[in-house]
């Protein structure tokens, strides 16, 4: 019986709030549906997870290259791709400074942009969920002062303060909409920046060290 009435209230809230409402609820399932998604993807991306690339980088900087390769061979973190590709340009030899620099530069870009997919979306949702509250207000308070100018002076405050506070519902729905997805966004945001910067204090650490003697890794580049 609980939930039939609260079921009840929410088609009530959705009925008094107009298209208004409609639009931001579904703001609210889409921005759901991105934060679940953004967190899952991360996870599968590493992440959170830096502590084995960095001993991989450690043992390339103690001299023994092969192992600090062999380290990161299997993984498939942002962190642990780039600094392996690193890695695998300055054990071949088959590329020239620059070329290989480009080469790590090009990997790392597309690890960030997946890292960044479905950011804009979250941003977007932060952005336009609070004015489409505000429209959904300005429409109903408009509405309402229609209601209240055809009653002229046989108006009643009280329908009148009713229409107002249901015009208010959008601004308040949309805010609560925008709130999370800003939040998320400066999470995912944080999250993604943190990881650019390992991946470049990796980089800077395989790259400037003296190439390691060690025999080539024929197919190491590819990885």
């Amino acid at each position: 019986m609980d939930i039939l009435s609260r079921w009840v209230e929410l088609q009530d809230f959705l009925l008094k709030g107009g298209p208004a409402i409609w639009a931001i609820s579904a703001l609210s399932v889409l921005t759901v549906a991105l934060i679940l998604w953004k967190i899952w993807r991360l996870s599968l991306m590493g992440a959170w997870a830096g502590q084995t690339t960095e001993r991989a980088v450690r043992l390339w900087e103690q001299g023994r290259p092969s192992e600090a390769h062999d380290l990161l061979a299997k993984r498939k973190a942002l962190r642990a791709t780039v600094a392996r590709t690193a890695m695998a340009v300055r054990l071949n030899g088959v590329f020239t400074e620059e070329d290989g620099r480009e080469e790590v530069s090009r990997v790392a870009k597309n690890e960030l942009a997946r890292a960044r997919s479905g950011l804009r979306a979250l941003e977007l949702i932060a952005t336009i969920a609070p004015l489409l509250g505000l429209l959904g207000t300005v429409m109903g308070m408009i509405e309402a002062f229609q209601t209240l100018q055809e009653a002229g002076s046989r108006a009643d405050p009280a329908a009148l303060a009713g229409g107002i506070w249901e015009a208010l519902l959008t601004t308040a729905a949309g805010m609560a909409v925008a709130i999370p997805a800003g939040v998320a966004l400066a999470w995912f945001e944080s999250v993604a920046d943190r990881a650019q910067g390992d991946m470049e204090d990796a980089i800077t650490r395989i790259l400037t060290r003296n190439r390691p003697s060690a025999s080539p890794l024929p197919h190491a580049a590819a990885e």
